[in-house]
């Protein structure tokens, strides 16, 4: 009961603000977003399953357990664990033991003579002697006015937005092999596209030849041939290139050498899809839902809690230290006699020339600053919602469009291949109809690339990709190496 009331009693004087969480109106989110979006809220945790391809969703999969940047994050997530277990530790009394033996040994005499009071002399031996010790103290540091409970406090809420920010890495991890991998497979969509393209001008060349020798056309045509392959040629380094990168950023993603997947990658594929629909909820979703907003808020309680750390300064300091020693010349006399020695101390700042107010300012504006921090993550978690709808319909319905586009230049394109052959048009005719095929055909492979990455994009702003349910990401325990 009386460790009741003296628990009470200090939690009573705790100082400094209590943390209270923001509502959405405070932080500025709106009942909707400004853009069309499906009110209804959707299950993200793995989000890659929607995708149509089982390699990327198996190496987004992977990306927690194999990225190094993922590791990095865990490694300071434990960090952050190990700071909070310190802090803890000064809710309770430190106890330190001690032990010790000497030894006096005579090195020169052995013997010394004494005086007695009757006048007679006698001799002593100066023997050998021993000395054991044995002692233990105990100290407590009392935060009569919350210093303890605020640090504990502000040492928490860093282990859960160490916690939320580790989520936020394994999310952007997540989103750059998705990225990178559409990237891979848009590029070998680009590489097919020139090579059909250069099979039709290696054609058109051939034609032009023969025509030139027949003396129907002159050798402009055969040297326009030429020009349009080599500058179609000309594009196929760049898209190899576009391509290996792409690839070797996966390796290293995955926590492997950049040339790790190129086998696996060989196989061309198409540019994966996913749904037609995704709910994106409502922007009061966001700040339950995303890491990075939920670390933003822990951390503006951190710095709440510290300004309390810091005015608890200012008060009485109370602390308790006890010490218990013996010595004897015998193991077995340790005990004969034991001496306990208690202290009370109490120390209250008078005259620092103001330095610690200032201090506590200091804490007062990073708590508003953190605040701001806080405000702003929300503010850019809706940005990034409403830009990846907008990015999303914007590529669909460029894919629409030059859906439409492409079945057009391919039919203009054959005609103007067969009036070509039969000498109705012009070679500058068959070339502008073959240039608009592949830039259709371009056209189109850039909006499916543009869609998924918008896709992955909007999967990301709605926080997508870890449980939120479950709170904070716990640190995992240290593995024996």
């Amino acid at each position: 009961m009386t460790a009741a009331l003296l628990a009470a009693s200090v939690s009573a004087c705790t100082v400094g603000p209590d943390y209270r969480p923001r509502t959405p109106e405070q932080l500025g989110v709106p009942a909707t977003f400004s853009v069309p979006a499906t009110p209804t809220r959707e299950d993200l945790t793995q989000w890659w399953t929607r995708f149509d391809d089982p390699l990327l969703q198996r190496l987004v999969a992977s990306a927690a357990d194999t990225n190094l940047d993922v590791a990095q994050a865990v490694a300071r997530l434990r960090q952050a664990r190990e700071a909070l277990v310190q802090s803890r530790a000064q809710l309770l009394p430190g106890i330190t033991g001690s032990g010790g033996y000497s030894r006096n040994q005579n090195l020169l005499g052995g013997s010394a003579a004494i005086v007695l009071p009757d006048g007679t002399v006698t001799n002593i031996s100066r023997g050998n002697s021993n000395n054991f010790q044995l002692g233990a103290s105990v100290s407590y540091q009392l935060g009569l006015f919350g210093e303890v409970r605020r640090t504990v406090e502000a040492s928490g809420a860093d282990y859960q937005a160490s916690g939320y920010t580790l989520a936020s890495v394994i999310l952007s991890t997540q989103g750059e092999i998705a990225r990178n991998y559409i990237l891979a497979r848009a590029a070998q969509a680009q590489l097919a596209n020139a090579r059909a393209s250069l099979g039709l001008q290696d054609d058109n060349l051939e034609i032009a030849g023969f025509r030139v020798q027949a003396g129907l056309v002159s050798s402009l045509d055969q040297e326009q041939a030429r020009s349009q392959r080599a500058q179609t040629a000309a594009t196929i380094p760049t898209l190899e290139a576009s391509y290996n990168s792409a690839v070797s950023r996966l390796g290293v993603l995955t926590g492997q050498a950049p040339g790790a997947l190129k086998t696996e990658l060989a196989a061309v594929r198409p540019i994966p899809t996913g749904p037609a629909i995704v709910g994106a909820g409502i922007p009061a979703d966001v700040l339950r839902q995303r890491p990075d907003v939920l670390a933003a808020e822990r951390s503006l309680a951190a710095a709440t809690a510290r300004i309390g750390v810091a005015e608890a300064q200012l008060y009485p300091r109370f602390s308790l230290t006890g010490n218990v020693n013996t010595n004897a010349a015998a193991v077995s006399g340790l005990f004969d006699t034991v001496i306990g020695t208690l202290f009370a101390g109490l120390n209250q700042l008078i005259f620092d020339a103001g330095r610690q107010r200032a201090v506590v300012r200091a804490n007062e504006a990073a708590a508003e600053g953190a605040f701001a921090a806080y405000k702003g993550t929300v503010l850019t978690a809706l940005e990034d919602v409403e830009n990846a709808v907008v990015a999303l319909d914007t590529a669909r319905a460029r894919q629409r469009e030059f859906t439409a586009a492409l079945d057009a230049a391919n039919a203009t394109a054959l005609l103007a291949r067969l009036q070509y052959r039969s000498g109705l048009t012009d070679f500058i005719t068959l070339t502008q109809a073959e240039s608009a095929l592949l830039s259709a055909r371009n056209g189109l492979t850039s909006a499916q690339s543009d869609e998924a990455t918008a896709l992955v994009q909007l999967y990301l702003a709605l926080g997508g990709g870890w449980d939120a349910a479950a709170g904070a990401p716990q640190a995992p325990e240290r593995q024996d190496r």
